[in-house]
């Protein structure tokens, strides 16, 4: 009987991956396995769902028999891999072993957890799939004071979604200002605006130090001495590659799972791709890049190698309130910012020395010009 090719994961990276290689192999045996119920949805969607008012089940878009069929695959949920053994192309669920032809991870990136005192850590609340989302919303149901910790593009989404939902928003982090690894600050107070314009709060520089119950509620104590009222809180605090069983099997990791450009990890026969994956130095949590990956690894699994090319990578922002597309410089290239606009329409370019350009971002009206900017932008991994 023919080894599999398995793919661990059955997110955004796991079914577009085996949807492109189904489109080259029709015949290959293919597993997918998952430490979830298995549904496909579309992770970005996890913040648009208040503003629309759907739960969970609004959010899913096939079931997992439903996907196996497509696929023509078997779909295993609610199962953890336990190890890999790269030498015998095998890996471990408990005490089962399963065979290979190909390993491809897909497993993500987890939530990075904060240390909180109190009383009350248990309504902290991560978000990062469809399960913690369902959770969310259970624990949401009547409330109307969220909390959120993070500042960053998902933390500024989920602020704008569920004020767009109806809640009284407070939002902590330990910054000077929204989306610091991501926006050039005249970029990030237009965004800021745009959503304190919605109601709001910021809270940056503090941390929250400590999570108590009183009475119905909850009391979030800021380390400068302010003192929150809300119902519950929402941890977007940023995502950690998941590495550590590909440690433990041997394969280089650095900050992600290394790969080369055709996504080959340090042991034969074994691939990664997604949110766990560092692509020649790159660890980009986005979806664009993402389906490249899809794309060139579903040939190179059907036969013919194929090495990922990264062109202009630019990032859409769900802040409505304050529309945002931004396109940062490529990794060690250094430019000179200028920024046009005023208000929330703010158009700010970066220019290497030579008058190119190397990135920007767009908030409000100027969005409207991204196409004729992306057309200027070098690419990211030609």
């Amino acid at each position: 009987m023919t080894a599999p090719v398995v793919i661990v994961g059955t997110g955004l990276a796991g079914y577009n991956l085996a949807r492109e290689f189904r489109k080259h192999d029709s015949e290959t045996p293919l597993l997918l396995i998952t430490a979830d119920d298995g549904r496909s949805y579309s992770k970005p969607m996890l913040s648009t769902g208040f503003a629309k008012n759907k739960d969970a089940d609004g959010l899913s878009m096939a079931e997992p028999g439903v996907m196996a069929e497509q696929l023509k695959a078997e779909v295993r949920t609610h199962t953890r891999i336990s190890g890999i053994d790269p030498g015998h192309k095998r890996l471990w669920i408990g005490e089962e072993q399963v065979t290979y032809r190909d390993l491809i991870l897909a497993w993500g990136a987890q939530t990075v957890q904060v240390p909180v005192a109190g009383d009350a850590p248990e309504a902290i609340f991560p978000i990062n799939d469809l399960e913690d989302y369902a959770r969310f919303r259970a624990a949401a149901a009547g409330k109307r004071r969220v909390l959120i910790l993070g500042a960053g593009l998902i933390g500024c989404e989920f602020a704008n979604d569920m004020s767009l939902g109806g809640f009284q928003v407070e939002l902590v982090a330990p910054c000077e200002q929204v989306m610091p690894t991501l926006l050039h600050p005249a970029a990030a107070g237009a965004v800021q605006a745009g959503l304190e314009g919605l109601g709001v709060r910021f809270h940056l520089g503090p941390v929250l130090n400590r999570l108590q119950r009183v009475g119905e509620g909850l009391e979030a104590h800021l380390s400068d001495g302010t003192v929150i009222a809300c119902d519950l809180v929402v941890s977007a605090v940023g995502l950690r590659p998941r590495i550590d069983l590909a440690a433990a099997a041997g394969l280089q990791v650095n900050r992600g799972v290394v790969v080369d450009r055709q996504l080959r990890t340090s042991h034969a026969n074994i691939y990664a791709l997604g949110d766990c994956a560092e692509v020649d130095g790159l660890n980009l949590l986005y979806v664009m890049p993402l389906m490249s990956c899809a794309r060139a690894l579903a040939q190179t699994l059907a036969g013919t190698p194929t090495a990922v090319a990264y062109g202009p990578m630019p990032v859409t922002v769900k802040t409505p309130a304050c529309p945002l597309v931004v396109s940062p410089p490529p990794h060690g290239r250094e430019g000179t910012w200028q920024v046009e606009g005023q208000g929330t329409d703010l158009k700010v370019l970066c220019h290497d020395a030579d008058g190119n350009l190397l990135g920007y971002a767009l908030t409000g009206s100027a969005v409207m010009e991204k196409l004729a900017l992306n057309r200027q932008l070098p690419a990211l991994m030609a």
